[in-house]
């Protein structure tokens, strides 16, 4: 008999190979006796220097990345030297303790912290946690720790990734990775995507897996299969090739079967990134996270240093449209000029375009600066505000973007925005579904534990028909609808989406060539006969089937 442990599936591919473990880090056993007065000075020296060669090694990946990869690896060279940490260690030495034990007892402190904040600031603990180990090694004198080099193509396995090691591997022997901790929106997940790595993640039963164990990973399904004698893995892994094979020859434009044009749309979040997207067959961008320009900046930038940042995704897409969101800073995207220093829960807290009620210039000024950005742009930008909640947020909105010349729009995360959708585009322009978030505050479930999974998974039925619900508004009023959530990447759910009548689908750029091929070999009816099936479900694995039964016939 088969043996399938699951997970949640991230970046699809059918691959059969071994497995190998993430090498962990060989810990030393510290003193326990206070350092002599005279050594003290040495040992804060030798900390900093172990702390600048760590960020010297991420800084050097972020500049051979790329797009989201290169501004993840970037932010964590930041957090590396962060005095947050840095300083308590180094008092701690001052007092007499060794440098390995300052560090753990500073990065730990910092971590707990995150654990009880919750929510995505607990995603920062694996960012924390990879510091620690590369810190410790280069104390210990040890290479820092990672991921293996074998000998044949192998799938990785790890509690987890940092995005070091996950930018870092040679992909003609690391051919998919799998991960017990993570979610659909870790930065594992978001390094995989963009490297078109096969991916599953909250595999919680992974530690079942072996060294060695040949094994079938399926990241569609979210599966890794072992005792492979009654399955043919390799007829699988030969569909998964053809399937590739006409993903990688995929020229577009997104087409059904019939002829009806679906728009597909590219996620960014910096002006290298667009440049990347638009090498690709998508239509322009469904979404532009203009947070991620400015993780570092300590003080805000003028409308004309902002301005000159955006243009260069709109140059990127001449012609073209371009979604521009406007700061969602706060909880796992700490913006220094903008972010509140401290919340009790921050998923739930002054976030997003919640901050404007903190500071109310900000969100203006950054409509000056996109303003200005688009002085010779056609057409004109579309400006979404993230984590709208009432109609009377939404309306001073697009009277701001308007006063501008700009297309107004709001994020779709809060359930309030999906409930009143009709209400909301009443005052706005146009509104796009973000699944991520609106799947984790419709199932109460943190997006990033591994253990909920199953509660944010996009298939989830309430959300498909909270989806169902705003796309039904956008047809009554004539105005689009978009979704720019993971959940547009996924290529059965991308139909169903279609056949809800949703009009635009935005997703990671290496996403789109997979879900257009999909749509070219389908209907709209079989796109909404799979929308009436999955909407009919009561289990998110349910809908699921449902979906791609209806699809294959």
């Amino acid at each position: 008999m088969t043996d399938v442990v699951r997970g949640t599936g991230v970046v699809a591919g059918v691959v059969k190979a071994p497995v190998v473990w993430k090498r962990p880090l060989m810990m030393h056993p510290t003193p326990l006796c206070a350092l002599p007065t005279e050594r003290r000075e040495a040992e804060a020296q030798r900390l900093t220097l172990a702390v600048q060669e760590v960020a010297e090694g991420y800084t050097r990946r972020a500049n051979q990345a790329k797009g989201e990869a290169a501004e993840v690896l970037g932010a964590l060279a930041q957090l590396t030297c962060d005095r947050g940490w840095v300083r308590p260690a180094l008092k701690a030495i001052s007092d007499g303790m060794p440098a390995p034990t300052a560090a753990l007892d500073a990065l730990e402190s910092i971590s707990a912290t995150f654990r009880r904040l919750g929510g995505v600031m607990a995603e920062r603990v694996t960012d924390l946690g990879d510091i620690r180990d590369r810190v410790i090694a280069r104390l210990a004198g040890q290479p820092e720790p990672g991921v293996p080099t074998p000998s044949v193509p192998s799938i990785l396995l790890a509690d987890d990734l940092s995005p070091a090691d996950t930018a870092d591997l040679n992909l003609d022997l690391i051919v998919a990775i799998a991960t017990r901790l993570g979610g659909p929106t870790s930065h594992t997940a978001i390094v995989a995507r963009q490297r078109g790595l096969p991916c599953v993640v909250g595999v919680t039963d992974l530690m079942d897996v072996q060294e060695g164990d040949t094994v079938l990973l399926d990241g569609a399904a979210g599966t890794l299969t072992r005792r492979l004698a009654d399955l043919d893995a390799d007829a699988l892994v030969a569909a998964d090739a053809r399937r590739r094979a006409a993903v990688d020859a995929w020229e577009g434009p997104a087409v059904t079967k019939d002829g009806v044009s679906v728009q597909l749309l590219a996620n960014v979040a910096d002006g290298v990134a667009a440049e990347e997207a638009a090498a690709r067959p998508v239509d322009g961008v469904g979404l532009y996270r203009t947070e991620f320009g400015f993780l570092t900046a300590q003080i805000e930038p003028t409308v004309e240093e902002q301005a000159a940042t955006y243009a260069e995704v709109l140059k990127a897409f001449p012609a073209k449209k371009v979604v521009v969101r406007t700061l969602d800073a706060g909880t796992d995207k700490p913006v220094p000029f903008a972010s509140l220093s401290e919340e009790p829960n921050p998923a739930l807290g002054v976030r997003g375009h919640r901050l404007a009620i903190a500071q109310p210039g900000l969100v203006l000024r950054q409509l000056d600066a996109i303003a200005l950005a688009a002085a010779n742009h056609e057409p004109r930008p579309w400006v979404m505000a993230p984590m709208i909640s009432t109609v009377d947020e939404a309306a001073q909105f697009a009277q701001d973007c308007r006063a501008r010349g700009l297309f107004a729009g709001v994020m779709v995360e809060v359930p309030a925005a999906a409930l009143l959708a009709e209400e909301f585009l009443r005052v706005v322009d146009f509104v796009s579904v973000g699944t991520n978030d609106l799947t984790q505050y419709v199932m109460a479930a943190d997006r990033l534990a591994p253990e909920l999974a199953h509660l944010t998974d996009p298939w989830q039925p309430a959300v498909l028909r909270l989806t169902k619900f705003t796309a039904d508004a956008g047809a009554r009023l004539g105005k689009p609808v978009g979704v720019c959530g993971e959940a547009a990447a996924d290529p059965i759910l991308a139909c169903v989406l279609v056949g809800m009548g949703i009009t635009s689908l935005s997703m990671a750029a290496a996403a789109a060539s997979a879900v257009g091929v999909q749509l070219s070999r389908v209907t709209s009816a079989d796109c909404e006969r799979a929308a009436e099936a999955a909407l009919k479900a009561t289990t998110a694995s349910d809908a699921r089937s449902a979906a791609a039964a209806a699809l294959a016939e």
